[in-house]
Order: structure tokens, then C-alpha cells, then sequence
């Protein structure tokens, strides 16, 4: 599959919903059980800065084990993304998978067809983009679509991640000190 080079690249900062941008609790599909992770508009205001639009590249697998409806989804995510806002943070899109992992979709990380889809709407540079997640799943997402750069978040063992730091925090410091040489 051909991926998109510009002469003015669009770099992309890809993040997972649950565990990176929240705490992730379980099946969190109401804002009174959303706690956004410490750092997290700090590190997303960082790239910004460094021109990077953001995109949230999320399963939500509840949704096809009935645990809540993709309206209880929709409606979170409207929160979210006002919560963002306020913070002079754009989310460009949120892209998400609602089925359950039984049913093999091409749209479940760390299959691409969430990134198949975007890359058919807008022209990314890929070689000059990020990938965040606190998964294997994420990570391998990254790789399988050919996102040149991978951050790890968390305890877990997560292989073949180009940067791994135990919490959002950790994270945003390393990328404040060094931003000149890898943003």
C-alpha cells in the first residue's frame, strides 16, 4: 500500500484513548468514571507546538460486548474532546473500533484500517509521526502501518517500542528537554 509523502508533511501524533489520555479503569464509558492521566495537555500541548495534529486510534471493544452503546461512546467522546478544546488542545478525529476481538475486523489494533481510513482522507507523513499507546496492540499498530515513531507508556513489557516511560509525566519531561533534536 502506498503511503503519502508532501512536500509539507503533516506529522501526526496517533494516541490511544484508555490507559494514555485516561486511567484507564475498564470499559470507562462515562465522564464521572474519566480521569485524565497528569501531564497528558502538557505533553499534547508540546506537540502541538512542534506542528503535529493530533488523532485518538482507540478500540473500544465494550461497545460489541454490549457493555455500553457506541451512543454512551459518542457522548463521552463529545466531552472529552470539549474538555481538550478548553485547553487549546484539537483532537482532529477520533477513529475507533467497536467490536469485540472474536470478531477478527480489519479495524481492531493492531490491524490498520483505522489508519487505512484516515491515510484515504488526509495526507500524512508517516516517516515524521507518532505513535502512543500503553499496549502491545498500539505499538504493533504503529509498526504494521509504518509509523516511523513509537512512545510506550507504562509498567508492561512492551517490545519494540522506540521510547518507553512509566508514566505521561516521565514522557513529557524527556520531550520538553529534547525537543529540538526529535520533534
Amino acid at each position: 500500500m502506498p503511503y503519502s509523502h508532501t512536500k509539507n508533511p503533516n506529522k501526526i501524533l496517533f494516541l490511544d484513548r484508555d490507559g494514555i489520555i485516561n486511567i484507564d479503569y475498564g470499559y470507562v464509558y462515562k465522564a464521572k468514571d474519566f480521569t485524565f492521566r497528569e501531564g497528558i495537555f502538557e505533553l499534547l500541548q508540546l506537540f502541538i507546538k512542534n506542528e503535529y495534529t493530533l488523532y485518538i486510534i482507540t478500540n473500544q471493544s465494550g461497545i460489541g460486548r454490549d457493555y455500553y452503546t457506541e451512543d454512551d461512546f459518542q457522548t463521552l467522546t463529545k466531552w472529552m474532546l470539549n474538555i481538550f478544546e478548553r485547553k487549546n488542545i484539537h483532537i482532529k478525529k477520533v477513529f475507533y473500533c467497536p467490536h469485540a476481538p472474536e470478531k477478527k475486523c480489519s479495524c481492531r489494533k493492531p490491524a490498520t484500517g483505522m489508519i487505512d481510513t484516515l491515510l484515504k482522507e488526509h495526507p500524512i507523513d508517516l516517516k515524521h509521526s507518532w505513535m502512543i499507546g500503553d499496549k502491545q496492540s498500539d505499538i504493533d499498530l504503529a509498526h504494521n502501518a509504518h509509523i516511523a515513531h513509537t512512545i510506550a507508556i507504562g509498567t508492561d513489557t512492551i517490545e519494540n517500542s522506540e521510547y518507553s516511560f512509566d508514566d505521561i509525566l516521565e514522557c513529557k519531561a524527556f520531550f520538553e528537554e529534547n525537543q529540538d533534536t526529535i520533534l
